[in-house]
């Protein structure tokens, strides 16, 4: 279960961060990001030593990271003194069956949707017509992966957070999804979970940066 869930997320992932689509390695999949202190990642399906070795062994740029469905504690065990695990802010592999729920947007906020390069995004504005809170999803056969989703710090506990996933999970239900899935921080977590997301495993991530050159 946790594997199809990595292996749709990173699918997902990919589409909505406009990246190229994974490739298959012998422990999971790569991507090249490209982006600033984001060179490339590995995300693997199964968490066990030899896939987590054989992954960071690979790597020889730094800013690579390793995506992991395992606690940070174990994770460190297995890598070498260039790996930093990022223990502040671990992640969870989220899912959900999804329904359609019709929300609306809470009073003073208007929202609109937009549809690009296969990716759906859902914006939250105030009167003023600045971004309070915004959101995107893209699809992977039956499965809508949800990403980025975030509300602006003068906005929150205003139930944008709530309305920006469940209008992501509207449009994801009218294209025939039937599974939601996102990676989700420890905040995003307590949000998720009121709305019926439940936690399947850790996802925890790691960068590779050579001793030699933070020194």
């Amino acid at each position: 279960m946790v594997a199809e869930l990595v292996s749709t997320w990173v699918s997902g992932w990919a589409v909505s961060r406009g990246t190229p689509q994974p490739v298959e390695r012998p422990w999971g999949f790569f991507i090249e990001v490209g982006a600033p202190g984001h060179v490339a990642r590995h995300v693997l399906p199964d968490a066990d030593g030899p896939s987590v070795r054989g992954a960071a062994a690979s790597v020889t740029v730094p800013d690579t990271w390793l995506k992991v469905p395992v606690e940070p504690e174990l994770l460190a065990h297995w890598l070498t003194r260039d790996w930093v695990v990022d223990e502040e802010d671990p992640g969870h592999l989220m899912a959900v069956d999804l329904h359609a729920t019709e929300p609306i947007p809470p009073g003073g906020y208007t929202a609109s949707v937009e549809f690009r390069a296969g990716v759906t995004y859902v914006r939250v504005c105030d009167a003023a017509g600045e971004t309070a809170a915004n959101g995107q999803l893209a699809l992977v056969g039956q499965a809508a992966v949800f990403d980025r989703i975030a509300t602006e710090e003068a906005h929150r506990r205003r139930g944008l957070g709530n309305f920006v996933m469940r209008a992501l999970a509207d449009h994801a239900v009218a294209e025939g999804a039937i599974l939601g899935v996102l990676g989700a921080t420890d905040d995003g977590r307590a949000l998720y979970e009121t709305l019926g997301w439940k936690a399947h495993a850790p996802l925890t991530g790691c960068v590779y940066r050579p001793q030699a050159l933070s020194g």
